[in-house]
């Protein structure tokens, strides 16, 4: 099965933001497009909006004049829906409200052909429930694009209970001919971004809720440890902490509940307040005028230790051996099985976040996991009261003198990038057992979907098969309501790596 013709018309319902963007992408591709929507005069009103943004390409030089005017001659205003009849593909992007949703799809399959393609852009609905209204589901299917949907490449197309084969596929080579990146996905609460992406901000909240760390540092261990683009509370205030949460709520409802999507206290409180991010002014930042973004904590100057002894390699933090040397600090080395750890002269150790506490052993420093310790700015450490401060201080002064900034957050386990990244990890694992989508897809949507540095089986190889498994396991010692349980998928695969090696503990 292959993409539509360009000669097919393509309509879309819902003149929005994301209906005008979707309904640019078609156009500028060299489809036909129809534009309709239920308030009159509003499908004019989209179809000028369209054509300002043309001129600005063209001004920009990304499309050339004439482009520009076939373009404009292809956009038609449909003022009823009769005017789609003879469209070959119908996307809606209308309220999120299944039954508006159910409505206008029963309307459409009266008025359009046997063989039009109809889609949906819900980002948190189901596409089984919206195509379960109609006569012939198994020409239905998800088109969700991303925001701005002409910028951002990625489109999740979803197929419903009843979904033909056949229509996922030319939805999907239809999304590739229009210069988009397919992903193939199952009908599943939050499709793929939205279902594996939760934890990044969950665990966030959490460690704020905590009062492990203020939001601007946890930004900046995000951002500069982990490798993320934004931290988790700046991206939400970008994004709407009401339009974050619907989406954290409804999947989480969706999953009957489930423990592992439990939304932030934190945050419904801020929506509840009316701090609702950029778009009122204040957020988990303010935003008005004059007012000053606070600072991440930042540790004071202190003294590199003379040296360091490793136990282990240290794991997934092993390129530190190197850079600790090439700082000019001794390291001498013992041979200890499973050692993963740092001794410093004080006799503290230096540890790499594993799901444990700081208070449950003498006098332990965890520091956070880095995307890449090389390129990291900043590395987090923890510990707790009766850490030694002789021990927190060396463990400092030895982040410094590799040029990092080092923030100190409270005894939290698992820290923030590590627990992070462990439950994105299981989640993607669970994804792929449960058949919502492959290994490769999963990956190329949480990169080009949320822009993660890493996909999660980028950063599992990268890490280690077990490691994830294991951190999640402390954790969930520690947190036994199931938030951090590892899934089945998880444990099999991190189980399986081990037997292969002859374990059979």
């Amino acid at each position: 099965m292959t993409a539509l013709d360009l000669s097919s018309p393509v309509a879309v319902v819902g003149t929005g933001t994301m209906g005008q963007g979707i309904a640019q992408v078609a156009l500028v591709a060299g489809h036909p497009v129809r534009l309709h929507d239920a308030v009159p005069g509003r499908a004019r009103e989209a179809a000028a909006a369209i054509g300002a943004r043309l001129d600005r390409l063209v001004e920009k030089g990304r499309m050339t004049a004439a482009d520009r005017d076939a373009a404009r001659a292809r956009l038609t205003p449909a003022d009823g829906i009769a005017g789609l009849a003879d469209c070959a593909l119908v996307v809606e992007a209308v309220l999120e409200r299944l039954d508006v949703k159910q409505d206008l799809f029963r309307e459409l399959e009266d008025i359009v052909a046997d063989d039009c393609l109809l889609a949906t852009n819900t980002s948190s609905l189901s596409v089984t429930a919206i195509g379960g209204a109609l006569r012939h589901p198994g020409r239905f299917v998800g088109l969700h694009f991303f925001n701005p949907a002409p910028l951002l490449p990625l489109v999740e197309v979803v197929s419903g209970f009843a979904t033909d084969v056949t229509s996922a596929t030319r939805a999907y080579e239809t999304a590739r001919a229009w210069g988009k990146t397919p992903v193939a996905c199952a009908d599943t609460p939050g499709f793929i971004v939205n279902r594996i992406a939760r934890p990044f901000y969950a665990e966030a909240f959490a460690v704020y809720e905590a009062q492990g760390a203020d939001p601007a540092t946890i930004d900046a261990v995000l951002r500069e440890s982990g490798g993320f683009r934004m931290g988790a509370f700046e991206l939400t205030d970008l994004i709407g902490q009401d339009v974050n949460e619907s989406v954290t709520h409804s999947v989480w409802q969706s999953f009957f509940q489930d423990v592992r999507f439990t939304p932030s206290l934190a945050q419904r409180r801020l929506v509840e307040s009316g701090r609702l991010g950029r778009k009122t002014g204040q957020g988990w930042y303010d935003y008005r005028e004059g007012a000053e973004r606070p600072e991440p904590h930042t540790a004071e100057p202190a003294e590199a230790p003379a040296y360091v002894v490793a136990e282990g390699d240290l794991g997934p933090a092993g390129e530190l051996l190197a850079m600790i040397r090439e700082a000019g600090v001794q390291v001498r080395e013992e041979d200890e099985d499973n050692g993963t750890r740092l001794v410093l002269p004080s006799g503290g150790q230096l540890v790499l976040a594993d799901g444990q506490t700081s208070v449950e052993f003498r006098d332990v420093v965890y520091f956070d996991l880095a995307l890449d310790y090389r390129g990291a700015t900043r590395i987090a450490l923890s510990a707790s009261q009766d850490t030694s401060p002789r021990t927190l201080a060396e463990a400092t002064g030895l982040f410094q003198a590799l040029g990092k900034k080092v923030s100190v957050i409270g005894d939290v386990p698992g820290m923030i990038v590590a627990r992070a990244v462990a439950r994105i990890i299981d989640l993607a694992y669970d994804a792929v057992a449960k058949g919502v989508a492959t290994e490769e897809d999963i990956d190329t949507a949480m990169r080009l979907g949320v822009n993660y540095p890493l996909g999660p089986f980028e950063w599992s190889r990268r890490l280690g098969r077990g490691w994830a498994y294991a951190l999640l396991d402390d954790l969930h010692l520690r947190d036994p309501s199931g938030r951090y349980a590892p899934s089945l998928a998880l444990y099999r695969h991190a189980y399986a790596t081990d037997k292969r090696e002859g374990s059979t503990s």
